[in-house]
């Protein structure tokens, strides 16, 4: 079995081309589900955020997954896949384990460090846990790369002061007009990124918000804890009318499709009307450039914000590098742990089938009366000496990091035991 990732992110992929790929949370179960029934496939994950795609597999043979992977993007996105291939890019083994690591440690990021994406990374294997997608191997992986991430960000000061992407759009828009507190901004949406986005406004100045939510409940429950904020909340149907009151509207919602577009703006909209748009799929639609008096930004315009202070971090993220590299020897030893499996597997199965025999001929010496009576006592003590004569020889070979002896002590093992593989028993 092999490690794989096949994806796209924000590095080589403009976000037109990403937002087609996005897989939202509720069809993340069909996604694995559909994965999961090609033949090459035996495990999958898949990660999808505004910035990246990514699906880390295990195959029984790498070049046919990788192909079957590459045609269900191709598939979803509607590209044909000559003209998608050149987005997508292929780890494998180490590589891809590596990426991952960086991933969960915020090193891939559009903002070097940000928070964000740890959680992301905790969703996607609990959600790949939950519609049965990862098997032993991936799920060591992800709990790997959520502990990596954690300690990378306990460790170094990578997270410290870290932006996210809702803050450098605050940015963004302070570069654009110095004084926000000038501004009357309105936030679309009420999730994580849109409770940032008050958050970042907040502490650059703003002091006119308008939050406008498809559950004004929860929009409310988002006002609330910012109770020395001016905000003000507004119902849904009257989104438009938020946004014609507004100098800057803040675009953040989970809509699979376009929110604002050059139809319902044209009626509403007015010179200096500027639009931040950091939703993948877009909440805004291409077509509002066709409005002369509007500014449309998304997170692709984000690039030049985060260039600022990438340079401040990049030796704080050689810090986390040194770290991941001990975090990727330990997956690698645990990984090749897994070739003493089958040995361990056949020689626990000959003893056990050794006990049972032996156990059943002492039991029918003894007696019916007597073997009923004590039965559970003396097959308690037939399998704790068992475990403890397996135990320390198990250890060992488990622990053993030298390949070539590990190797050794197995093919010694199936001598001295006569031991059969579980394929050849299979075939028997």
């Amino acid at each position: 079995m092999n490690i794989a990732v096949v994806g796209l992110s924000h590095k080589t992929t403009p976000v037109e081309i990403r937002e087609k790929l996005s897989i939202p949370e509720p069809q993340i179960e069909a996604a694995i589900a559909q994965l999961s029934s090609y033949p090459n496939i035996e495990e999958v994950a898949l990660l999808s955020t505004c910035n990246r795609l990514e699906i880390y597999f295990i195959a029984k043979d790498t070049e046919p997954a990788v192909r079957e992977v590459s045609q269900f993007l191709a598939d979803r996105s509607r590209i044909y896949l000559p003209q998608l291939r050149p987005y997508l890019f292929v780890l494998l083994h180490q590589d891809a384990v590596m990426h991952l690591l960086r991933v969960s440690a915020g090193l891939e990021s559009l903002v070097l460090g940000e928070g964000q994406i740890l959680a992301q990374v905790k969703t996607t294997h609990k959600l790949s846990q939950k519609y049965k997608g990862v098997g032993r191997v991936l799920n060591q992986l992800f709990k790997q790369s959520i502990s990596a991430g954690k300690r990378v960000r306990t460790e170094t000061s990578i997270g410290t002061g870290a932006v996210s992407i809702s803050s450098a759009a605050v940015e963004l828009a302070q570069m654009k007009v110095p004084n926000l507190g000038s501004q009357r901004l309105c936030i679309l949406g009420a999730g994580k990124m849109s409770r940032l986005l008050v958050q970042h406004a907040i502490a650059k100045g703003a002091n006119s918000l308008t939050l406008v939510n498809r559950s004004q409940t929860r929009a409310e429950e988002l006002a609330a804890k910012f109770p020395d904020a001016h905000i003000t909340v507004r119902p849904w149907d009257e989104m438009l009318a938020a946004v014609a009151d507004s100098d800057m509207v803040f675009t953040g919602t989970g809509a699979t499709e376009p929110i604002l577009h050059a139809d319902n703006l044209r009626a509403v909209a007015h010179p200096g009307l500027m639009l931040f748009d950091i939703a993948v799929p877009r909440n805004v639609h291409a077509n509002v450039s066709e409005l002369e008096e509007v500014h449309c930004f998304n997170v692709d315009d984000l690039k030049a914000v985060v260039a600022q202070n990438q340079e401040s971090r990049r030796q704080m993220a050689l810090e986390a590098e040194s770290l991941l590299e001990e975090e990727l020897a330990s997956f690698e030893s645990w990984w090749r742990s897994l070739e003493t499996v089958p040995t361990i597997s056949s020689l626990r199965r000959k003893v056990e089938t050794i006990r049972e025999q032996e156990l059943e001929k002492a039991l029918s010496r003894l007696g019916a009366e007597f073997a009923e009576k004590h039965q559970e006592v003396i097959e308690a003590l037939t399998r704790g000496i068992v475990n403890k004569i397996l135990h320390d020889p198990m250890v060992q070979l488990r622990a053993q990091q030298d390949i070539e002896a590990r190797r050794r002590a197995m093919k010694t093992l199936h001598l001295l035991f006569d031991l059969e593989l579980e394929e050849e028993i299979a075939r028997s």
